[in-house]
């Protein structure tokens, strides 16, 4: 069963929500972020980011990074930027981006459960990047950006989100992006109850988003365990901020490649290779119409290419994936990409960007070919996490991303 906790979330001022909310951490480089939070002192980024406040070329791990984030984020709470609610509460937030909504629970995630499976993971995390959330976590006391989760959509839930909804938001605004952001309190007492139990009646859940940060905040758990004998597991630390979303209202968008060179064949001999494994035709969309089809962008033309019957086997959860199809039978044995995850010759394109930005990264040069793909589904994503594998590296991008600084959750204090 599904473990959550309703908490006392430090939120911001009604006038300047719009200020302070900023993009997850890890979506934008140091000077993108730079950029975004000029003038303004607000920006949520000075917590999330905080070497933008600090020489440009300050190593992201410098000890002086995650002093400068302790330092802005206590200011933010002496100048009443950001202040605990006074009761343990639920949060609902809806993001309207265009015509898709979904709407989410925002909430303390157990970290046990993370280590006992009952919340699944699809990745691998890479341990730079969990020591990195473990000491802004700790250093802060607190946990600033939310885990993205996600379960199999239930009716008695949806009803008491949609009652949680009943009252007027505490905020609402768009941000430069055109997401549209609406953040209610759930404090009824009651109410919290009921949701509760609800979602204990879940099997389990998955992580979407966020495993660095649910993994740096269970190994801080595991941690104090060890260390201080007698906790009782109620402690804040022993949850994590997540947002928890159904299934239905999941929006995921292709992952796309670019290459920089065609593993040295001219892009006749190139082309013969790709035919052996999959069904070739120039001048096709750019955009997939359906899974195990793929868009390819070659000197200035596109071409749509079909996987061939038998180059993968449609019951194995990994190897089923369109972008596993693409390395197996492409990147691979033509382009010598063995693998992604270290191969310089790759680089990938959120599905955000469009295919105008493939074209553009390969027109501007640097890149000899660009690979748009039909979107990972979510059905994909948990027939992969409760087999217990690992999906291959950039396999998912999810829009619209939540914005940091809505709820942070304490965990010291």
């Amino acid at each position: 069963m599904v473990h959550i906790e309703p908490f006392r979330g430090v939120r911001p001022r009604k006038d300047i929500a719009a200020l302070v909310a900023a993009p997850p951490y890890d979506v934008l480089s140091s000077e993108e972020a730079r950029e975004l939070a000029a003038g303004n002192p607000y920006s949520f980024l000075h917590v999330g980011k905080p070497e933008i406040d600090l020489p440009p070329g300050t190593g992201l791990y410098a000890d002086e990074v995650y002093a400068k984030g302790k330092e802005n984020f206590e200011r933010f709470l002496r100048e009443g930027a950001i202040a605990p609610d006074p009761s343990r509460n639920f949060y609902v937030y809806k993001q309207v981006w265009g015509d898709h909504v979904q709407v989410g629970l925002v909430a303390g995630a157990s970290c046990q459960d993370y280590l006992d499976d009952v919340i699944k993971k699809h990745e691998l995390t890479r341990i730079d990047k969990e020591n990195d959330r473990m000491r802004h976590i700790e250093t802060l006391g607190a946990q600033t950006g939310p885990v993205f989760l996600t379960y199999r959509r239930t009716d008695a839930i949806d009803a008491l989100v949609a009652e949680a909804m009943g009252r007027a938001p505490e905020n609402d605004f768009e941000t430069y992006d055109g997401v549209r952001h609406i953040f209610f309190v759930v404090d009824d007492p009651g109410l919290v109850g009921r949701i509760r139990d609800a979602f204990a009646g879940l099997p389990r859940l998955y992580v979407a988003d966020g495993h660095h940060r649910s993994a740096a905040a269970t190994r801080i758990k595991v941690k104090r365990d060890r260390e201080r004998p007698g906790r009782t597991g109620r402690e804040e630390d022993n949850f994590f901020l997540a947002v928890i979303f159904p299934d239905s209202q999941m929006k995921i968008l292709p992952y796309n490649r670019v290459v920089r060179d065609l593993g040295g064949l001219d892009a006749e001999a190139f082309l013969g290779r790709v035919a052996e494994r999959f069904a070739v035709r120039p001048d096709g969309p750019k955009v997939p119409a359906r899974s195990r089809d793929f868009a390819m962008f070659l000197d200035g033309r596109w071409y749509a290419l079909e996987a061939r019957p038998g180059t993968f086997d449609p019951a194995d959860p990994i190897g089923s994936l369109d972008v596993s199809i693409l390395q197996t039978n492409l990147l691979a044995p033509v382009l010598g990409v063995a693998d992604p995850r270290t191969d310089t010759r790759i680089d990938f394109v959120g599905g955000i960007r469009g295919t105008d930005g493939l074209e553009k990264k390969v027109r501007e040069g640097g890149f000899r070919a660009a690979f748009s793909l039909f979107p990972t589904t979510i059905e994909q994503l948990f027939a992969v996490a409760d087999a217990g594998r690992i999906m291959p590296p950039k396999s998912t991008w999810f829009e619209p991303k939540l914005k940091d600084g809505l709820a942070v959750h304490m965990i010291d204090g």
